[in-house]
């Protein structure tokens, strides 16, 4: 089994160049106009472009009253990354256009910075520590 990642965005170039400059990702394939595969992870990124204000969608079919929209919002699904060293990872997606959240915490298990990216969608830095999760593993 494979994971692949579909983030929306307003402007296809503008996600390239963040998802680019903040990741070190990689162009691999376009879909025409309005897609993107981003490759150099461990799950590919696809990128598809979505206008604002077009219709959002639920089991296939339109959502009434609910649109697209590019402005930070929630959702229970967001990316985790992990990385070596959280800082220098902030400071790269944050010289891309990121925002931080809030300051980096350290838990037990390791570090954590809550970010988002220029199209709302929220994503978090974890580097690990000791043994991970296994620090709180029962």
């Amino acid at each position: 089994m494979d994971f692949l990642v579909n983030l929306d965005v307003d402007d296809l170039e503008r996600g390239i160049d963040f998802y680019v400059q903040a990741f070190g990702l990689e162009i691999g394939r376009r879909f025409g106009n309005d897609g993107v595969e981003l490759v150099g992870g461990p799950a590919p990124i696809y990128l598809l472009e979505k206008a604002t204000g077009s219709p959002a969608y639920a089991a296939g079919q339109p959502v009434p009253g609910e649109q697209r929209h590019y402005t930070r919002h929630w959702t229970p699904v967001h990316l985790d990354v992990v990385v070596e060293e959280i800082e220098a990872a902030v400071e790269r997606a944050r010289a891309a256009g990121a925002t931080q959240e809030q300051p980096i915490v350290t838990h037990d298990w390791g570090k954590l910075a809550l970010m988002a990216d220029p199209f709302g969608h929220g994503f978090c830095f974890v580097q690990f520590l000791n043994r991970g999760y296994d620090e709180i593993a029962t």
